[in-house]
């Protein structure tokens, strides 16, 4: 029987949720990088348990349109406000720290901006185009909002050709009222659904840990995979601050890796599927199994 949503789980966190940390000179120069261009990335914003590796490695995910989020969303310690208007020259500052870093797969995410007529459409693909110009041979992903599933919207952006668009899901039909803001399940479905139907590789992630079943895990793969989903990231929910919902449980390893076979066996190209796995996590290691050319 899965815990409700509310019941904490035990404070103290479980010996596969420790974390090494990886604090090098390759860290130190993202670090620089980032905060020499003023850029804005999800691994802190976020408060990504996999920002000290994944820096070490020289990779960071690229978090546009500032860091103030127009959704309130329980399970996130991003910003929640009014936030400034986007800024004109951030797609080249993301395109030539690209270019410094020496990235061959680039991953850019965002703020949810429904304060933008377009959702912030229109700066995406700004951003898509001036990676593309200064570094030909990266390899680009995108991490959407929903932009409300509108068609329109989300044109703009599959114009723009990233080699892959992701939209996370995050969490189960029943808790998506309770842990997510404004964002329905079937918002998210749809706008998964659209970008696949354009023929986009597509990919969605989700937070287990928060209260759901085992069924309610296979129903929500299954329905992502009814929504054309390529790539799925499974992943244990971790409170950021005392702010956010708590952690109703912790899930196993095993548990992860059998629900990674079951999502496999269900016809996805590529499950990642572990404790501190992220939807941004080792992302370029999908890239193969989904026909991405490096």
């Amino acid at each position: 029987m899965p815990k409700l949503y509310g019941e904490k789980a035990p404070a103290r966190k479980p010996e596969w949720l420790k974390i090494r940390l990886h604090r090098g000179d390759a860290f130190a120069e993202v670090a620089r990088i980032v905060r020499e261009h003023s850029l804005h990335t999800i691994c802190s914003s976020g408060r990504c348990p996999n920002k000290a590796e994944c820096w070490s490695k020289r990779t960071a995910t690229f978090m546009i349109l500032g860091d103030v989020c127009t959704r309130g969303c329980r399970f996130c310690a991003t910003k929640t406000g009014v936030p400034l208007p986007p800024n004109p020259v951030e797609p080249q500052e993301v395109a030539e720290s690209v270019r410094l870093m020496q990235l061959k797969h680039v991953v850019v995410t965002s703020v949810t901006r429904d304060d933008l007529p377009d959702g912030g459409a229109e700066h995406w693909a700004k951003t898509v185009e001036a990676i593309r110009e200064k570094n030909s041979n990266a390899t680009i992903e995108l991490l959407i909002s929903d932009l409300d599933a509108k068609p329109a919207h989300l044109d703009v952006v599959i114009a723009s050709k990233p080699d892959i668009i992701g939209h996370n899901i995050e969490t189960t039909e029943r808790l998506t009222p309770v842990v997510r803001a404004k964002a329905t399940y079937r918002t998210s479905l749809a706008t998964l659904r659209y970008l696949s139907e354009q023929g986009v590789k597509t990919k969605s992630g989700v937070m287990l840990g928060l209260g759901e079943s085992e069924e309610e895990v296979l129903q929500t793969l299954r329905d992502l995979r009814d929504a054309g989903v390529k790539i799925v990231t499974l992943g244990q929910y971790l409170q950021p601050t005392e702010e956010q919902v708590p952690v109703a449980e912790y899930i196993t390893p095993e548990k992860f890796e059998e629900y990674r076979k079951l999502a496999l066996e269900m016809g996805f190209d590529y499950c990642a599927s572990g404790p501190l796995v992220r939807s941004s996590y080792l992302a370029e290691e999908a890239l193969e199994s989904v026909g991405v050319a490096r």
